[in-house]
C-alpha cells in the first residue's frame, strides 16, 4: 500500500505538470511572429516609431543591452534613436527564430537571432524577449539583445 502511495504521489509530480503545460495555439504563434514581422518591417524602413509600437509602453518595460538594462518605453526608444541615428547605421534586419513557448495563458518566451546587414559593416546576435498579451495585444515586456564580438 505505502509502495503504491508513493509510486502514484510520483506519477502525479511527474506527470502533471507536463500535462498542464501551456500551448501555443496557431493563432497566438501568428500572432507573435507577425509581431516580429511588423518590428522588421518597420525597421528596415526606418522608423523607430513605428519598431517601438510592438513594446508595451510602460515604464515597466526593460531593455537589456550591452550598456545594462534601460527601463521604460520612452528611453528605450531614445537609447535606439542614440545607438541608430539613420537608416545606414539601422541597414537591413532579418530574425531568426530559434524557440518559442507559452509559460502561461497570456505570456510567451521567444528566444532569437538577429542579422543587420548594413553598409558600414554587418551586425548579428541573439535574443530574448518575454512577449505578453495586455489588454487584448501581444506586445514585448522585456528584451535581451546581445551582438555577437
Amino acid at each position: 500500500m505505502k509502495r503504491t502511495f508513493v509510486f502514484s504521489l510520483l506519477i502525479l509530480l511527474f506527470v502533471l505538470p507536463g500535462l498542464a503545460q501551456e500551448k501555443l495555439t496557431n493563432s497566438e504563434k501568428e500572432h507573435i511572429l507577425s509581431l516580429l514581422d511588423k518590428q522588421a518591417e518597420a525597421w528596415n524602413e526606418g522608423n523607430l516609431e513605428k519598431f517601438m509600437e510592438t513594446y508595451w509602453k510602460s515604464d515597466k518595460l526593460v531593455f537589456m543591452g550591452s550598456r545594462g538594462p534601460t527601463y521604460g518605453w520612452q528611453p528605450t526608444l531614445d537609447s535606439y534613436k542614440k545607438g541608430y541615428p539613420d537608416k545606414t547605421a539601422m541597414g537591413h534586419l532579418e530574425f531568426k527564430i530559434l524557440d518559442l513557448n507559452k509559460i502561461d495563458t497570456k505570456t510567451v518566451f521567444l528566444i532569437g537571432r538577429f542579422e543587420l546587414t548594413r553598409e558600414i559593416g554587418d551586425l548579428a546576435g541573439h535574443f530574448t524577449l518575454v512577449i505578453q498579451k495586455i489588454d487584448g495585444n501581444w506586445v514585448i515586456i522585456s528584451d535581451h539583445s546581445s551582438g555577437e564580438s
